[in-house]
């Protein structure tokens, strides 16, 4: 992967500030996905089957447009219910080593990226910050661990990381190669972009009237999407690169990543046997095909995961 070009000006690095917590290894390994804040509430029982959820998800998110999953309203503010817990505000630093001038240019083409496509429906866009840690740290949603994997807080719109996830990567999942790292940072992007169009608040609080098993469901269906969201950026920085940026290589480990973080792989590895019922993330081939229609169309309209009879 060819990774060149100008670095992002949102890094934060806590790496020197120490978290005090030990390092416990790292979890799951499907990524942290969006950390629900302290305070949102839960829980509760949903009567009706996902056909239900799924189509007042899809109304309520999405609209009935199909052509509006880029184009609806909403905001991008924690919903009332968040109680977070303070943050250490910290000065940017610029990156010193190869490993996260790396991850700086990956967030500065993503940058690139999602500011052209919200430019292009009428919107502007965010640009999140990503927090370098080591251990653990604290944010808006909560004290963060690197037990998580990589996490984004909506509540600070702030993607967390801790570099060492990386070596997991290659060792545990036998993943080795950056561009896999570069999808580990789009996936979270993708959630950030969930977030500022008022998707991932909307889903959270359709989760707290829902049945555990029902708000599983939805929550892979937000991963899914930010899976998508990934092939998005690297089909579009690649283009913006000339095609020089990736090649089939790179495709094949980054689709090798997905698979090894899919829900079926980590817990037949786990515990031996597979609980569909409760995955969160989506299965391997799950995770692999949405990145893929990522990748191959360039369209984030093509990542309606809400509306998708197969997932």
């Amino acid at each position: 992967m060819q990774m060149d070009g100008d670095e992002s000006s949102n890094i934060e690095d806590r790496r020197d500030d120490g978290g005090g917590f030990g390092r416990g290894g790292f979890g799951g390994g499907g990524f942290g996905g969006p950390r629900i804040p302290i305070g949102s509430g839960g829980g509760g029982l949903f009567k009706g089957g996902f056909g239900l959820v799924a189509f007042v998800v899809i109304a309520l998110v999405l609209g009935a447009d199909p052509g509006a999953l880029l184009g609806g309203g909403g905001g991008s503010e924690a919903p009332a219910s968040y109680a977070p817990a303070p943050a250490p505000s910290r000065t940017a630093r610029p990156a010193t080593t190869p490993e996260t001038q790396f991850v700086s240019r990956v967030l500065k083409s993503t940058e690139d990226v999602w500011s052209d496509l919200f430019r292009d429906m009428g919107r502007q866009y965010r640009e999140p910050k990503l927090v370098l840690f080591r251990d653990a740290t604290r944010t808006e949603c909560g004290v963060g661990q690197a037990a998580m994997g990589p996490f984004y807080c909506p509540a600070d719109q702030k993607v967390y990381l801790d570099l060492g996830f990386f070596d997991e990567l290659a060792r545990r999942f036998q993943v080795p190669g950056q561009f896999p790292q570069a999808y580990v940072i789009a996936h979270e992007i993708g959630h950030h972009v969930q977030n500022l169009l008022g998707i991932s608040g909307k889903v959270q609080q359709m989760r707290q009237s829902m049945s555990k098993r029902d708000g599983n469901a939805l929550s892979v269906r937000t991963e899914l999407q930010a899976d998508c969201f990934a092939g998005v950026w690297a089909n579009r920085a690649d283009r913006q690169r000339g095609g020089r940026m990736i090649d089939d290589r790179d495709i094949d480990q980054a689709l090798a990543a997905a698979a090894a973080i899919g829900d079926d792989r980590l817990q037949r590895q786990a515990q031996g046997r597979v609980v569909p019922d409760s995955f969160t993330h989506g299965s391997s081939t799950q995770r692999t095909r949405w990145f893929r229609i990522g990748l191959d169309s360039g369209d984030p309209g093509k990542c309606d995961t809400f509306r998708a009879q197969q997932l």
